[in-house]
């Protein structure tokens, strides 16, 4: 791709005329047509997703390791007999990746509108590479929360560089499958985290998690070579008035039976209509007028994840291990944890094209709350026999299938189509700073709620997020809109003339003109 800038914009008339064009293509372009015709934009946008895998596997890695006994004799104290990693420190390792979210979520704003997202995404990875050498040599707890703090920092950005990237490069028809497949790049990243320490748990050396910690490197080193041929997106390159950037990258997006002239031409109208509606470019600008209902969309439905308990992924063996299943067993629970979430995302896929978003969002997310106050139930049962461990245990597999079939992939493809087209990377950025917030807090209170020496909550944690979770689908019902089969230049005019929330599936633009 050229770096040069662009040339002037096609005549109004032409710009109408196509854009009208294109719309119908896309209305009328399924989801297998979509896979034919685009097969390079599904595959840049899976390949710059790799990033989240490394921000999932990093705390996923955290959590494995406080109950892996090396790990816990190298750095943690005597307990009952036992050794174990305080709850304050593993609230401050914890720390390192949701802080990371919060500023490196806000920080990644900035280069992504100024430098693009191909550029920011490569300095990141290129950030990490050289992060990870600290975990990988730390030998006391002080050097370890450094590498932490310094890592998270970095990882954040990529919750926002991935699904903003995917809804860019990719068609209506796929854009839904492709930035709900960053949720499966979460869950890959959770899964390697548990298989790798389950594999290297049994070391009597540090390798048992010096190891995981290296395997970090694997994913850079895929990435680095790879960035020399990552397309720009093509609505960056517009904003720029690189117009013929932009075109050279939408015929490196498609194939050559697709007429690039149309879709570029839909990607100048959409962007000057929302200059048109002074929908801005800054921060500021996603809390003014419409963008703020928009903006609190974003927000909701991605703090909605933590609030739900997502958080106790991070924990899982962890908890296992402490609801009374031998280390092993605990490890393997893990697995099969992720496992299922793994296909409920790969599930979700045919129902998101099928059904849209509200429908599964706000289906899916009951189906979590009443999971959660049985497991509440089930742990008032005197004595806690072990059936009902392991039921609580397999409830909490089920838990995370429905998880990983609505809110988890769900919520990337809301957040990338609520968002206006100018303040999409800062709009993204304040969703995932204000769930990285969330889970500060869910870092610091989960280890006191688990941990033996504290709180002791086991699965009463249920009627905790079950009750945080019945509020969220309330106020999902209400605010969360459907956005499947919209054009974003749809999308803008839906939120500029306030269209009610349950009305956005059925509205008929065409009945006021534009």
């Amino acid at each position: 791709m050229s770096d040069a800038g662009g040339d002037s914009k096609p005549g109004a008339g032409a710009i109408e005329v196509a854009m009208d064009e294109a719309v119908r293509f896309e209305h009328n372009l399924t989801f297998f047509q979509a896979c034919k015709l685009y097969p390079a934009a599904i595959g840049w946008s899976v390949f710059v997703s790799l990033g989240v895998i490394m921000l999932a596997f990093d705390p996923q890695l955290l959590g494995n390791l406080y109950a892996m006994p090396q790990f816990q004799q190298d750095f943690g104290y005597l307990y009952d007999g036992n050794y174990i990693i305080s709850a304050p420190w593993q609230t401050g390792l914890s720390m390192g990746n949701p802080v990371g979210q919060v500023v490196g979520a806000l920080i990644a704003g900035y280069p992504m509108e100024r430098f693009g997202r191909k550029w920011t995404f490569g300095a990141c990875v290129a950030m990490t590479t050289g992060l990870v050498f600290i975990q990988f040599f730390a030998r006391s707890l002080e050097v370890l929360l450094a590498g932490e703090l310094l890592g998270g920092l970095v990882l954040g950005c990529y919750a926002v560089i991935a699904p903003a990237y995917s809804s860019e490069v990719c068609p209506m028809a796929i854009r839904g499958v492709l930035t709900s497949y960053v949720n499966l790049c979460f869950v890959i990243g959770q899964l390697l985290g548990n298989s790798i320490c389950a594999g290297t748990a049994k070391l009597g050396d540090h390798w048992a998690y010096s190891i995981p910690f290296a395997l970090q490197w694997f994913w850079c080193l895929i990435i680095l070579p790879g960035l020399l041929w990552v397309p720009e997106s093509p609505w960056w390159l517009v904003r720029k008035g690189r117009i013929a950037d932009a075109e050279a990258v939408l015929r490196r997006l498609a194939s050559t039976k697709v007429d690039i002239r149309q879709t570029l031409a839909v990607i100048i109208e959409t962007d000057r209509l929302e200059q048109e509606l002074e929908m801005g470019s800054t921060y500021w600008d996603c809390f003014k007028g419409v963008n703020l209902r928009r903006t609190e969309i974003s927000v909701g439905v991605y703090c909605t994840q933590v609030l739900s308990g997502i958080y106790l992924i991070n924990y899982g063996t962890y908890f296992f291990n402490l609801a009374g299943l031998p280390t092993e067993e605990a490890f393997d629970m893990g697995i099969g944890f992720l496992a299922v979430g793994f296909l409920g995302t790969v599930i979700s896929w045919p129902l998101i094209v099928r059904y849209g978003r509200r429908t599964i969002y706000n289906t899916g997310l009951f189906v979590l709350v009443v999971m959660q106050l049985v497991i509440g139930i089930l742990d008032c049962i005197p004595g806690r026999p072990d059936n009902v461990i392991w039921a609580q245990s397999s409830l909490m597999l089920v838990w995370n299938f429905f998880y990983d079939l609505s809110i988890g992939p769900v919520c990337f493809t809301i957040i990338s189509e609520a968002s206006a087209t100018r303040v999409r990377s800062k709009s993204i950025a304040v969703a995932t700073a204000a769930q990285g917030a969330l889970g500060c807090v869910m870092t610091v209170a989960i280890p006191y709620m688990i941990n033996p020496d504290q709180a002791n909550m086991q699965g009463k944690l249920g009627f905790f997020f079950g009750g945080l979770a019945a509020i969220c689908f309330v106020w999902a019902y209400f605010r969360v809109p459907e956005t499947k089969g919209r054009t974003f230049e749809e999308l803008d005019l839906l939120f500029e003339r306030k269209v009610p929330t349950r009305q956005f599936g059925a509205y008929v633009i065409e009945s006021e003109g534009h």
